[in-house]
């Protein structure tokens, strides 16, 4: 590249510093106008409203063919500034800039163009990802689910294929929720998506059921406590997720006892209760998605130790609505 001359990418040519040398010139007859107005003043050959309208003038006509100048970087944010509402990354490709543009806004246009391309084929990839996952793994789990559901009715199944089903039901319905889990994170642009307006606790009293079919097989007993009522506008199935990995952690802190959910104002908590031995401390792979899905919808998550070995994992809710 030679920079006195021209900076070339492809069959694209610009002129290195065409921009600077442009803007020195139009400020040279500009400061030269001035000065002439000045001398012809200062010698009495033009009166001075004359000298003072010649100023104005230089000067107006300056700052037009400046702003002219100026017009390769309007353009250049204005492109930028449209890509959240509507993206036309083609837009800064080399091959549409003038030959007038200065090389260093074609750099800026360049860097610009090659990262939202990248960006838009990680969207892409994204889409077929989730696509992709939930249809290829939704499938096989739910022919798992319908023949443990068939071999559950069979009368001639012993004890131990009996618990050997339930077993495999109810890991079914943990890997549903953790694939759920995962593709609600997996979705960078699934902020807003199938959000509406509930009550915290009739979703909870509605999905009591299958949150104890979840837990089936295991010495835990799920309770729910509602002193509080509050709406949101979120998703349903989001909130459903979360409360769903802090049980599920919750679960493996305490292998037998009760875990209570707690409807508090502004709050949700989920707490192991035992009676004859401490809770285990130890967090799971639930307790890191729960991280992940409180940081992305901004659900501040807080967990706290009492004594008696006693966990309690408290999800708040920054923004919500009468019940």
């Amino acid at each position: 590249m030679d920079r006195g001359i021209t900076q070339e990418r492809g069959e694209a040519k610009f002129r290195v510093g065409a921009f600077q040398r442009r803007l020195a010139l139009i400020f040279g007859a500009q400061l030269l106008g001035v000065v002439t107005s000045v001398v012809l003043g200062f010698y009495g050959v033009a009166p001075p409203p004359a000298v003072l309208a010649l100023i104005v003038v230089v000067s107006a006509a300056a700052w037009l063919a400046a702003r002219r100048e100026w017009r390769q970087v309007g353009r250049l944010a204005r492109v930028v500034d449209a890509w959240e509402e509507q993206p036309d990354v083609e837009a800064l490709a080399p091959g549409r800039l003038s030959q007038r543009t200065d090389a260093d806004v074609a750099t800026l246009a360049r860097g610009l163009h090659g990262f939202a391309t990248r960006i838009a084929g990680y969207n892409l990839r994204e889409r077929n990802f989730t696509r992709d996952a939930s249809h290829e793994l939704r499938s096989p789990l739910t022919v798992i689910k319908m023949s443990a559901d068939m071999l559950s009715d069979e009368s001639e199944l012993s004890k131990f294929g009996v618990r050997s089903v339930k077993r495999i039901q109810r890991a079914t319905r943990e890997m549903e929720a953790l694939i759920e889990a995962l593709l609600i994170l997996a979705r960078e642009s699934d902020m807003g998506a199938g959000e509406e307006e509930f009550v915290v606790n009739e979703v909870l009293e509605r999905g009591m059921d299958d949150l104890r079919q979840m837990l089936e097989g295991r010495s835990v007993e799920l309770q729910l406590e509602q002193p509080a009522r509050f709406g949101l506008r979120a998703s349903p199935r989001v909130f459903m997720v979360l409360c769903w990995q802090l049980i599920r952690n919750a679960a493996q802190q305490a292998e037998h006892g009760t875990i209570v959910i707690s409807v508090l104002p502004g709050a949700v908590a989920v707490s192991n209760r035992v009676d004859t031995a401490p809770a285990i401390d130890r967090h799971g792979f639930e307790l890191a998605i729960a991280r992940r899905i409180s940081e992305r919808f901004r659900w501040p998550l807080e967990l706290q130790t009492r004594e008696g070995g006693e966990h309690i994992a408290r999800i708040r809710f920054p923004e919500t609505l009468p019940a």
